[in-house]
């Protein structure tokens, strides 16, 4: 189960995210995303309900990243032990900015 609130503020956009982030909800993640994008200069997501976060989640990061790395700022916010954990054995620590 997956559940994503947005906030959006003037270019800013905020995801909120609880659940697990696999390959049953990453698709959903990842249209709230894009479909979300436009004009969007600094996007963050909150991860402080995220327990698990699988390969097809890190797709949808990564993706995201790609996009922000044209357009403006990427950070991910409030990540437990275990996802901090998951982003640094995959080297995602390097690629992404997080903020604890």
């Amino acid at each position: 189960m997956l559940n994503i609130e947005k906030k959006t503020e003037g270019k800013a956009l905020d995801l909120i995210i609880s659940g697990r982030v696999d390959t049953t909800t990453a698709p959903e993640l990842e249209a709230e995303v894009k479909n979300n994008l436009e004009g969007i200069e600094s996007l963050a997501f909150d991860f402080a309900g995220v327990d698990y976060i699988s390969s097809a989640g890190l797709r949808v990061l990564l993706s995201a990243q790609k996009i922000m790395n044209k357009q403006g700022s990427m950070v991910i916010r409030n990540c437990s032990n275990n996802i901090i954990e998951i982003f640094e054995v995959t080297g995602f620590s390097d690629i992404l900015t997080i903020e604890e």
